[in-house]
This record gives structure tokens, C-alpha cells and sequence, in this order.
């Protein structure tokens, strides 16, 4: 089947997950092959094109089905950022659904070989120094488009100074397929 099936299946489980925590008919017929395999997926929700929530996960750890409904309820009641969302606020609240490939660890000499590796609105980042830990989607480049900008606020995610750096650091990299309803 396309992928424009799978992405239409991956927004009504994830809009018909947070419906049915509001006690509304959530039921989705999203039927496709991928959903019963094991997938990594981060559901954001957005109003009038400004986060309102996102949650996901970074490796394939259940159903592809199972991890995008949990993540959408997460997303919508559990973002610490974010007050849980209203029923009020549901209708006009957008679902967007990535699909992750597997992150793949990057080996780099220091901070600028790291830097010259980066590639800007491609690469989904996981910085991790000890217990200091963060990602940003490849769709972050949207509104961190500067490199420098982008690492800079990973590592504030993170907990970490902006220009921190460490021999101990490590970073790796996914992509993503997503789908985005026209809310």
C-alpha cells in the first residue's frame, strides 16, 4: 500500500485515540500492514501552527498502532509543557504523526567534525552526555534553521549550557516520514 495510506491510518488512530479519552466516538477503521510491526512514532499537536503538545518514541518498542495511540494521549494529556487538553479545544487542535527510521550513532573526532556532518532539515538529533538527554525532530529546522542555533537549544533541552561540549558526548541521527492533517 502507499505511504499516503499508512500516513491517513497513523492520523485517524492518533486523533481517535485522543477522542476516545474524551468519551467521543474515536473508533478509527485504520487499517493497514505496517500497523501490526513494531515503530518509533512522535505525534504533535499544534493550533494555528503553534505547539500544543508532543510526545514520542525514539525506538521501536511496540506496535506501530499501539505506539502512535499512546503517544497521541500523551502528547494531548501528559506533555509536561502543557496543561492536558480540553475537550473545547480538540476541534481546532491539528495531529501531525512521524514515523522515525532507526537512529544510527554518528562518529566524529570533536564538536566541528560533528558540525560538518549535520545536515539541516534532514536529521532528527538525539544529543545524550551521561543522564543529559534530548532530541529534536527534523522538522525543529523549520524554526532553528542556523546549525549552531539548533545544537545550541538540543543542549538546553538537555539541560546542559549552550556551548557545552564534552569527548563524552554522543549524538545520533534518524529521519522521518510524516503526515500532517489540514486543521
Amino acid at each position: 500500500m502507499p505511504r499516503t495510506e499508512l500516513g491517513e491510518a497513523l492520523i485517524a488512530l492518533a486523533r481517535g485515540a485522543i477522542a476516545e479519552r474524551f468519551g467521543l466516538d474515536g473508533s478509527a477503521a485504520a487499517t493497514h500492514e505496517a500497523l501490526d510491526r513494531p515503530g518509533a512514532t512522535f505525534v504533535t499537536l499544534t493550533q494555528q501552527g503553534r505547539l500544543r503538545g508532543c510526545i514520542g518514541s525514539l525506538e521501536a518498542h511496540r506496535p506501530l498502532a499501539q505506539d502512535v495511540r499512546e503517544n497521541a494521549q500523551a502528547a494531548a494529556f501528559r506533555d509536561p509543557r502543557f496543561s492536558p487538553l480540553a475537550v473545547e479545544e480538540f476541534e481546532f487542535t491539528s495531529v501531525e504523526v512521524s514515523l522515525l527510521t532507526p537512529a544510527a550513532p554518528m562518529a566524529f573526532r570533536d564538536e566541528a567534525d560533528f558540525m560538518a556532518q549535520l545536515r539541516p532539515g534532514v536529521d532528527g538529533i538525539v544529543f545524550q552526555y551521561g543522564r543529559h538527554r534530548s532530541t529534536f525532530l527534523p522538522q525543529v529546522w523549520e524554526s532553528l534553521p542556523d546549525s549552531v542555533q539548533f545544537m545550541q537549544q538540543l543542549k538546553r533541552k538537555a539541560g546542559l549550557p549552550p556551548n557545552f561540549w564534552h569527548e563524552e558526548v554522543s549524538i545520533s541521527r534518524y529521519e522521518v516520514t510524516k503526515w500532517k492533517e489540514g486543521r
